[in-house]
């Protein structure tokens, strides 16, 4: 590309993905040889048909508050070279990354907090790339040039603030190199050190885990409960129907409306079903409990979870022990069980840091929303290192309380 083509680059915002072709997306989002090294992993949840799913079926549209504000750069003959998944937000519900006292502090002192632009996927705590780029000579340049477009993109909306959330520790650095202030928090990932069974995985943790882990798998899977696991073809509407009874009912305990409705089950079950893997408990031939994961490159996304009956351990058999188990067996590097829960420690998840930043533009709240991230990030420290001792692996026993 010539200085002269460079110059005639243009970023737009469409509100749609239907104003995106799948393919120009995706060469962004998940280019070619996403799976081979040094590579950019494969991330289900960036790809054209997860977010179009979420906007055709009516789950993250502007009637839900996630109105789409997409960047799209291209180059001089028009073809999309990066992208940026970005909503304008009425509220802050379904980001995983919680902002609610920020906006209650700024209206509380007569600012409009709301709306504000979120760059994420929709109701997924997932990390992942956020400026999407193609590979290419002109890749780093063209990342610079999406920061600096989300930051007119908010200037030129007048709103309060924009937010890149679970975005990758590299893209972290960039938009604080930017201007951005940079927050952190924790998940449980688990690691797959080379193992090549479950027993393998066994072997490492400490004595009294791995038996315990052995009980719960058999108190789990007591009372003639099966696990099944669906993917691709044999994923039916039928499937998704039991699911959905699931999800609905976890999501009603949960949030009191769930996010996502039932046409986006079929949607993704038709577009990207060999990407999804559902695992189904059953007792006497009829579903009781799921899981819902996404499948990449090198890792399994636990994302959902529902049981109508409740049996124990079940919860811990089919969202973790049989992800990790199926991981092994796949040949992949992580399983990423989604938000929160210390009690996936005893499991053999580890605490893993996730990325966040923010762009405020009044510069006294900035300055406040600075001091308090400052003692976050120092905390998020502390509190990985003493969860790390708590891990069920035989080396770091000794420091392992009771469970």
């Amino acid at each position: 590309m010539t200085d002269s083509d460079r110059s005639e680059a243009t970023v737009t915002v469409v509100s749609s993905l239907s104003e995106i072709s799948r393919d120009d997306w995706d060469a962004c989002a998940n280019p070619a040889g996403a799976t081979s090294a040094g590579a950019a992993e494969y991330n289900p949840f960036l790809s054209h048909d997860f977010l179009w799913s979420l906007e055709e079926s009516g789950s993250a549209t502007g009637k839900t508050g996630w109105l789409g504000q997409h960047l799209v750069l291209a180059d001089a003959d028009g073809s999309p070279t990066a992208v940026l998944p970005c909503y304008l937000k009425s509220h802050s519900m379904g980001e995983y990354v919680f902002d609610g006292g920020w906006a209650n502090a700024f209206e509380q002192a007569g600012g409009r907090y709301y709306p504000k632009l979120q760059v994420s996927v929709p109701f997924t705590p997932a990390t992942g790339r956020r400026l999407l780029v193609r590979p290419g000579p002109d890749a780093d340049r063209n990342r610079t040039i999406l920061i600096h477009g989300l930051a007119s993109l908010a200037s030129n909306l007048g709103v309060s603030s924009a937010h890149v959330t679970f975005a990758t520790e590299d893209e972290w650095t960039l938009l604080g190199e930017a201007g951005f202030l940079q927050r952190t928090d924790q998940q449980y990932h688990f690691f797959n050190d080379g193992y090549r069974t479950f027993d393998d995985f066994l072997s490492a943790l400490a004595s009294r885990k791995r038996k315990a882990i052995r009980r719960e798998r058999r108190e789990a899977l007591a009372d003639g409960i099966e696990v099944v696991h669906l993917t691709g073809k044999d994923l039916t509407e039928a499937d998704w129907d039991t699911f959905y009874e699931f999800y609905m009912d976890t999501g009603a305990r949960k949030w009191g409306r769930p996010y996502l409705n039932r046409m986006f089950f079929s949607l993704i079950g038709e577009r990207m079903g060999d990407r999804i893997l559902l695992m189904l408990a059953k007792r006497d031939g009829r579903a009781i409990a799921g899981a819902l994961n996404f499948i990449g490159s090198d890792a399994l996304y636990g994302r959902y979870w529902g049981a109508v009956e409740d049996h124990p351990f079940l919860h811990f058999e089919v969202c973790y022990y049989q992800a990790i188990d199926w991981a092994i067996a796949h040949g992949l590097g992580r399983v990423e069980a989604g938000a929160q829960g210390e009690h996936k420690l005893a499991r053999g998840y580890r605490p893993t840091t996730t990325y966040s930043a923010h762009l405020i533009a009044n510069s006294s709240f900035r300055k406040a929303i600075a001091d308090y991230l400052r003692q976050e990030r120092q905390q998020v420290n502390r509190d990985s290192e003493v969860l790390s001792s708590y891990l069920p692996f035989r080396h770091e026993e000794p420091t392992e309380p009771d469970q």
